[in-house]
């Protein structure tokens, strides 16, 4: 696994989702600014964990897709139904 390539690849797909900008919110008084909630990836010597999700080795498949798809340059599939516009 290319860690240097995972960090540099999340630090460019942060930039693709605006990190650190804030977002118009609208509410029933006006308006207001939010930033997004970002969703921490830890990186472990045997394996991750995505936001507050369990512990998931990397012999797992699907930990090997979500970070293949990072090393690819992607944000991970399984987080679009529930991030369409990029987390």
């Amino acid at each position: 696994i290319d860690f240097d390539l995972i960090l540099e690849n999340i630090k460019d797909l942060n930039s693709l989702v605006g990190e650190g900008i804030s977002q118009i919110e609208h509410t029933p008084q006006g308006a207001r600014l939010r930033r997004p909630e970002p969703l921490p990836l830890t990186l472990y010597q045997n394996g991750i964990v995505v936001g507050n999700g369990a512990f998931r080795p990397y012999q797992h498949p699907a930990t090997q897709q979500c970070l293949q798809d990072i090393m690819d340059g992607y944000f991970p599939s399984e987080l679009q139904p529930r991030y369409p516009d990029g987390v």
